[in-house]
């Protein structure tokens, strides 16, 4: 099954109105070929027998010229800061009623994203993302194959997505987007007339909330024309791990961690 060419202009938002971190973020460039955390393993797979500091690749100028960026990233930060919000004047920031979040106009832009599908899981899917014509939005494109694997395990297959990266700060500290002053998400993509469900994911308060996600279902038209999507953050739905929850709550705005696109034709495997 083909997947759904989706175009994307840009995303926006429309208002009516530790120590061991830093550790792991300086040893980042040192350790580039080593596995500081578990990956997935395919079933039946063997497990990998190296240990990973066996696959370490030490650096000593990779250390230093990644030390130097993230210091001055620092100071950008201390700047900003003391500037305002955001790194603009409170006044600005105040009478703000549209931010600009994400526009597709070059690699660097793309790069803010990343694209995922089954095949991670032994799916069969394939999905990949490049710039559009005249470097004006981002052309998202693949196969959608809704074959289950044949592992005696695998019971969900059958997805595609795109997700921004989530924002961090020097050092590798988690950032968020702080969307409290809005109350929409605003939209202009352009599809083939099938939905998709727009995912935000905020960073929880509680360690039993770390798989909930605020959903809508986005459908498009279809068709040569753009569209402009305006979705209210009151629509957005709580679930977890595919279950919409009985208990609902408004999103969390001021936690925001990442924005995923995605479509899905999911399969469950007879066991």
């Amino acid at each position: 099954m083909a997947l759904a060419v989706m175009l994307l202009n840009g995303a926006s938002f429309h208002g009516e109105c530790c120590r061991h971190k830093v550790l792991l973020s300086l040893l980042g460039p040192l350790l580039s070929h080593s596995k500081l955390y578990s990956s997935y393993r395919r079933p039946g797979a063997e497990p990998e027998k190296k240990l990973s500091w066996q696959n370490a690749d030490f650096s000593f100028k990779k250390g230093i010229d990644h030390l130097k960026t993230q210091l001055s990233l620092l100071k950008k930060e201390t700047q900003d800061y003391l500037q305002g919000p955001g790194g603009h004047p409170v006044s600005q920031r105040l009478l703000e009623q549209t931010r600009v979040l994400w526009q597709f106009r070059s690699q660097e832009d793309l790069n803010k994203w990343v694209i995922s599908s089954d095949v991670e899981i032994g799916g069969k899917s394939k999905v990949y993302i490049k710039l559009g014509r005249n470097n004006q939005a981002a052309l998202l494109y693949g196969t959608l194959n809704t074959e289950v694997p044949r592992d005696g395990e695998t019971k969900y297959s059958g997805y595609c997505s795109m997700r921004s990266r989530p924002a961090v700060g020097s050092f590798n500290r988690k950032k968020y987007y702080d969307w409290s002053n809005f109350n929409s998400l605003y939209l202009r993509v352009r599809g083939d007339g099938r939905p998709w469900m727009v995912n935000i994911y905020t960073d929880p308060y509680f360690s039993h909330q770390k798989d909930d996600l605020y959903s809508y279902f986005m459908f498009t038209r279809g068709g040569p024309y753009w569209e402009e999507i305006k979705i209210p953050f009151s629509k957005f739905f709580v679930s977890s791990r595919g279950r919409v929850q009985d208990h609902q709550h408004p999103v969390w705005l001021d936690k925001a961690s990442f924005l995923e696109a995605l479509f899905e034709i999911s399969f469950e495997k007879a066991v």
